[in-house]
């Protein structure tokens, strides 16, 4: 890349920056645009599941079905964990439920993972 395309893309994004601070109605445009990015990622994430799910359905179906529902509900935990972090975090009992759940959601994909590997 040649020297006038980086300083041109430095000004493009030190542009950007002033118009989020100093403009009004920065910030919320700014939110927005992050809400959006976010809601993209949970999209892309969704469509990686679905896609791992459609390769492995016959590796899912023959762990039977009680190793598959600890699967699915160390799954789901650990993304209630994720979303629910900053306000766990917030008492001290919170944070010490946060991380023994979080050790349940290891135990259980390790059940799983052994049972898997058993044969």
């Amino acid at each position: 890349m040649s020297r006038v395309g980086t300083v041109r893309n430095v000004v493009i994004v030190l542009a950007l920056a002033a118009a989020v601070e100093f403009l009004p109605g920065g910030g919320r445009a700014a939110d927005t645009f992050r809400s959006v990015l976010w809601v993209a990622f949970a999209a892309g994430l969704g469509y990686m599941g679905v896609r791992l799910y459609r390769e492995h359905r016959i590796s899912l179906y023959s762990l039977g079905a009680r190793h598959r529902g600890m699967l699915y509900g160390a799954i789901a935990l650990g993304a209630v964990l994720i979303a629910a972090r900053t306000r766990m975090w917030q008492t001290g009992g919170g944070e010490l439920a946060w991380f023994v759940l979080l050790g349940l959601v290891a135990y259980l994909l390790m059940v799983v993972y052994r049972f898997w590997r058993s044969y």
